[in-house]
């Protein structure tokens, strides 16, 4: 089982199993919404529980994909491929430890231009 919360603790949650390995993502979407890159890891749907759903905000950029984040301190939480089984899940939301390290790097075309990638972990352009 892992739990984390937002920064507030308004929204928790808790995960039923192990995690998959994280990825970071320096796409400009994620870049915008985090304020850096965004690391997640992709768990199914099912295995999360949710509590202080009344204060989780999903902000829609497609018909696809919903971002989710505590409408009271801003923490941005979840990134919902809606007709996927899976959600992401923001590492930095966890409570220690998560028993897992960063996979790789996506979306590195977009990646912004004050920081490096020198950890020697695989980099996807897309």
């Amino acid at each position: 089982m892992h739990s984390g919360s937002c920064l507030c603790g308004a929204v928790s949650f808790e995960i039923a199993g192990d995690l998959h390995p994280p990825d970071a993502c320096h796409c400009l979407q994620c870049r915008k919404q985090s304020g850096h890159f965004w690391a997640s890891t992709d768990i199914p749907r099912a295995a999360l529980a949710i509590q202080g759903a009344d204060k989780l905000t999903w902000f829609r950029w497609s018909g696809k994909v919903q971002r989710g984040f505590c409408s009271i301190c801003g923490s941005f939480l979840f990134w919902d491929p809606m007709e996927k089984d899976t959600i992401a899940v923001a590492m930095g939301a966890f409570d220690q430890p998560t028993g897992t390290t960063l996979a790789m790097h996506i979306h590195v075309a977009e990646k912004g231009d004050y920081y490096d990638l020198s950890d020697g972990l695989p980099q996807h352009q897309h």
